[in-house]
């Protein structure tokens, strides 16, 4: 019973509150990201590139996923960060 007790003040830190708070603000962060499937049933993927270089690296590397064409779904830039989310089309 003295062990029980001796975790429950240990864990009763503010830090192990802040890294409670830590790990919940990362796990909301995580609900906002793209579909995993879009409505016909196809997946989404994710490719980022340096938005301040060359644009193109990220459709050649959708293009190399795909092995040809893709639909674009969502492109976005943030914080240097160029993303674009597409779906490979049918073969």
């Amino acid at each position: 019973m003295t062990r029980i007790r001796t975790l429950l003040i240990r864990y009763r830190r503010p830090s192990f509150a802040a890294g409670v708070s830590l790990l919940a603000a990362a796990l909301a962060a995580c609900s906002s990201g793209p579909p995993l499937f879009l409505s016909d049933g196809r997946p989404t993927q994710q490719v980022q590139c340096p938005a301040a270089g060359d644009r193109d690296s990220c459709s050649q590397q959708a293009r190399a996923q795909c092995g040809g064409s893709y639909d674009t779904i969502d492109e976005s830039n943030n914080r240097g960060v160029h993303t674009l989310v597409f779906a490979c089309r049918a073969r």
